[in-house]
């Protein structure tokens, strides 16, 4: 049995100005914004080329156990995997993002990365995995799979 990562929960303060930020700024598509039951609106949104989105709502933390939730800006060291980092910095610099410039750290395959934070202070690496331009990773899976 499959078992696929697909939607992590991002605790914000304030949900419109979240959207606006992945949407307008990082480029994430807008899945979902809505009112998916009474008194829980959850804004889905999911980065280009991914299999994996970020959820955000007001009620979300209501829904799981435990005796604390997160609190906005808590989440640190999530990733984007990118095939060309100076193309990505330049686009999100282009859509007005506040990034890093990249650092390579070695001259390896998936030694370069470059950082930013959203409004709340969530903050985020971008990867460049440059073998992602001519093996994509669902690519990569479906071979996994099948030998």
């Amino acid at each position: 049995m499959d078992f696929t990562l697909e939607v992590i929960p991002l605790p914000v303060s304030d949900i419109d100005r979240a959207r606006d930020f992945y949407r307008d700024k990082v480029g994430f598509h807008v899945d979902i914004d809505q009112e998916v039951m009474p008194g829980m609106r959850i804004v889905q949104l999911t980065p280009p080329g991914s299999g994996c989105s970020i959820a955000l709502g007001d009620s979300i933390w209501d829904m799981t156990k435990g005796e604390t939730k997160p609190e906005p800006g808590s989440y640190q060291g999530l990733q984007l995997c990118v095939a060309d980092i100076k193309a990505a910095h330049a686009e999100l610099t282009e859509r007005g993002l506040d990034i890093a410039e990249p650092v390579q750290y070695t001259p390896d395959d998936g030694a370069t990365f470059m950082y930013f934070t959203d409004p709340d202070g969530n903050g985020w690496s971008i990867q460049e995995y440059r073998r992602r331009a001519t093996e994509p990773l669902h690519q990569f899976l479906s071979q996994q799979a099948s030998g």
